[in-house]
């Protein structure tokens, strides 16, 4: 995982290291080394709150002696405590499990579903996916197109169909066939929050009274090449209760993977997976020691 990691990491890492290697050359006094290495945080869209916060702790836990090799080390271990500070275990261990995937329409929500889809099959589970933004027809044919390339069957609505009555069909269809794992891509649209969100909870009781203790996994997807917007967007799905992690896309070829730790340390939510591409295979389970390994190395 690591090498994969730090290749898609790359752009990120090279705001740190040109820095790093200036300050290994120098002779600057701690204070100094802190102020650069804040900036390059703060360069790699870490954002001022994290950023502070993590400069203040290598503070406490250094010496004005130590040598910038040291302060690195503190710093790897403070981000790994940052993103490490919320669990990421999955709740799936259910005769019928679900996972309902939230957040902004073009933020890759519908290919990381499928991505997470292709991923369980691996496992051997046995999967549905169903498409309940029915106002979006793209949306519904985006999914049908992985289902089929990914042999994972999809359920349907009509275009403009109440979602949660083609979730409550999925589920039916769920126990009929006795599946173990349904997928659902919800709609994304924050320019009708209110009602977005009112959707979403409609759709999450249905689940919650089909199947007991679903939805087992609610994911935010959230794009990571928008760095500290992501914050913002994920803020209005805060509104929608139930969150148990995030999904971090598009994390390849962006120089905002910084973003990373400030959207774990202010939302409260653990990154459970990240996507690395738009291939199917493109996903990672998140390890906070694997990402600031491929950040800082």
């Amino acid at each position: 995982m690591n090498g994969n990691l730090k290749e898609k990491l790359a752009e990120t890492r090279e705001t740190f290291k040109k820095r790093f290697e200036e300050l290994l050359r120098s002779d600057k006094d701690r204070e100094e080394v802190l102020d650069k290495l804040a900036e390059s945080m703060i360069l790699a869209d870490i954002g001022i709150h994290s950023t502070e916060r993590i400069i203040n702790s290598i503070r406490e836990k250094s010496k004005k002696s130590d040598s910038f090799k040291t302060i690195k080390k503190i710093l790897e271990e403070e981000i790994i405590n940052t993103l490490a500070q919320f669990s990421s275990d999955f709740n799936l261990d259910h005769s019928h499990s679900v996972i309902m995937m939230v957040g902004v329409n073009g933020g890759g929500k519908t290919t990381s579903l499928a991505k997470l889809a292709y991923s369980f099959t691996k496992e051997r589970k046995n999967v549905l996916m169903v498409a309940a933004d029915t106002f979006r027809a793209a949306a519904q044919e985006q999914l049908a197109l992985w289902g089929k390339k990914l042999n994972i069957p999809v359920i349907q609505g009509q275009y403009g169909s109440d979602p949660a009555s083609v979730v409550y069909d999925s589920i039916q269809s769920l126990k009929a066939r006795s599946l173990q794992l349904l997928l659902v891509d919800t709609a994304g649209r924050i320019h009708t929050n209110t009602n977005l969100m009112k959707e979403l909870e409609k759709i999450k009781r249905i689940i919650s009274r089909e199947i007991e203790g679903a939805p087992h996994e609610i994911l935010l997807a959230l794009d990571a090449s928008i760095g500290q917007n992501a914050l913002i967007q994920a803020k209005e799905f805060l509104k929608f209760s139930g969150l148990t992690g995030i999904f971090l896309t598009k994390l390849d070829g962006t120089a905002k993977g910084g973003s990373v730790i400030s959207i774990v340390d202010e939302l409260k939510l653990p990154i459970k997976f990240i996507g690395t591409g738009e291939n199917e295979k493109d996903i990672l389970y998140f390890s906070p020691q694997d990402f600031a390994r491929a950040l800082l190395s």
